[in-house]
């Protein structure tokens, strides 16, 4: 099982990584908007893609064009290097 983060490890890969995500319950999150809807839909299913190849799935929450990913390491309990590693792919992603 992977480890969980220290606050201030996870403090620090916001601050120098991820500035477009926040922690909130013991998990990463982001909201993305995109252009349209199927343009959402698009990023979801490369997420999709990215998150099966690492077997390791964010939380995906669609609103017509707003996006939100939670990400966290559920058999850890929270934020792991792994969930790090998964934003930063879904920042590449949405960008």
């Amino acid at each position: 099982m992977a480890e969980l983060l220290t606050d201030d490890q996870i403090d620090a890969a916001i601050r120098d990584h991820l500035p477009a995500w926040k922690v909130a319950e013991n998990a990463l999150v982001r909201s993305v908007e995109t252009p349209t809807f199927l343009d959402g839909i698009r990023l979801v299913a490369t997420v999709a893609q990215l998150a099966e190849s690492m077997n390791h799935h964010p939380d995906i929450d669609i609103r017509y064009t707003t996006i939100t990913f939670r990400v966290s390491s559920h058999e850890a309990g929270g934020i792991t290097n792994d969930d790090l590693v998964l934003a930063r792919h879904i920042d590449t992603a949405a960008a």
